[in-house]
């Protein structure tokens, strides 16, 4: 068989027809929530896919959740609405509203109108071209330069060049997933930007769409510099997941390597110091440096061993793979096909 045939047998073959869940985490959106219910059902209507739209409230006190009740008892087919207790914050809420839905295809997306969601098509029709995540760029941000927008710039270059998964715009919620990868890790602290290079991890095909971006029409924005600094340590997290989780020994252990390296030259110095000049060895600072070095270079990789030990332990307790497997092909009864 020629190559040409075996690539176009192999290749996924687009999907017309999905079934589509657009999940909104909500937290004090009161006078957004019907026109949002109105423009993505308008928005879907005349498309092929069976959708529905997944409303988490996220602890609103404001008379958000009486709302989308009322849009979930006038269009129950394609309407839910999961409640939160208390506000667990916008990670808890989308992996709340990911667990309770339904569709193959995932769109995320914000309750507060600055996301449109007459994009959602143009994000759907990437996902049946082959792609397994397709996310939204703001490209022309109506958010406050100096405040918003310039910080995001800075955050998504800093994000892409950590992770290694590229994006114009991580902190944009408007994305589509198909929901094969988002199975296999769960959401923390103010991780839900970060799906993307996670989905990088484990090979997903990933692509970028610009997508409309409108002022905020109600309510007030909950970014502030304390989320902020949330991200910048969840990003620690992320980088150690995807590059070092599964062999801790190489990050452990290139530390502690570092370490007692540079414990071993502070010794070797004042030792030549020592020879060619009769100078104090343990006199000097440098001493209780370099020993200091050395022990914690030593700690480092006998902490990076239990974790190798702890990593095992987590994967053969649960037969979990290593892999990952985006498709098989197989023969049937015995014969190719």
């Amino acid at each position: 068989m020629a190559l040409k045939q075996i690539k176009r047998r192999i290749t996924r073959p687009p999907k017309t027809s999905m079934t589509v869940s657009v999940v909104v985490p909500v937290f004090n959106e009161v006078q957004s929530v019907p026109e949002l219910h109105r423009r993505i059902s308008k928005a879907l209507a005349g498309s092929h896919q069976v959708w529905e739209i997944v409303f988490v409230d996220d602890g609103s006190n404001d008379g958000s959740l009486q709302a989308m009740e009322m849009l979930a008892a006038k269009d129950p087919f394609h309407t839910r609405v999961v409640a939160l207790r208390r506000n667990f914050g916008q990670t808890a809420a989308i992996s709340a509203g990911i667990d309770h839905s339904t569709g193959e295809i995932i769109v995320l997306m914000d309750g507060d109108l600055q996301n449109d969601p007459a994009d959602i098509p143009k994000l759907l029709a990437e996902i049946a071209n082959g792609y397994d995540l397709v996310s939204g760029w703001r490209k022309f941000r109506k958010d406050n330069f100096i405040t918003r927008t310039f910080p995001s710039m800075v955050a998504n270059w800093v994000i892409s060049r950590v992770t290694g998964v590229s994006l114009h715009d991580y902190g944009c919620t408007l994305k589509a997933y198909r929901r094969e990868v988002l199975t296999g890790f769960r959401l923390y602290g103010e991780m839900h930007r970060f799906i993307p290079a996670y989905a990088g991890y484990v090979g997903a095909r990933i692509t970028e769409v610009p997508v409309q971006h409108h002022p905020r029409e109600h309510g007030k924005s909950n970014y502030g510099l304390n989320r902020a600094i949330k991200v910048v340590l969840d990003l620690f997290t992320v980088k150690f997941l995807s590059g070092y989780v599964n062999k801790p020994i190489y990050l452990f252990g290139g530390v502690g390597v570092g370490f007692g390296f540079a414990g071993v030259m502070g010794l070797v110095f004042l030792f030549v110091r020592r020879t060619l000049y009769g100078t104090s060895t343990v006199d000097s600072p440098i001493f209780l440096l370099s020993a200091l070095l050395f022990v914690l270079g030593v700690q480092s990789i006998l902490l990076g061993l239990l974790a190798e030990m702890s990593v095992r332990t987590y994967h053969e307790s649960q037969s979990k793979p290593i892999y990952t497997v985006r498709y098989v092909i197989r023969r049937a009864n015995g014969k190719g096909h």
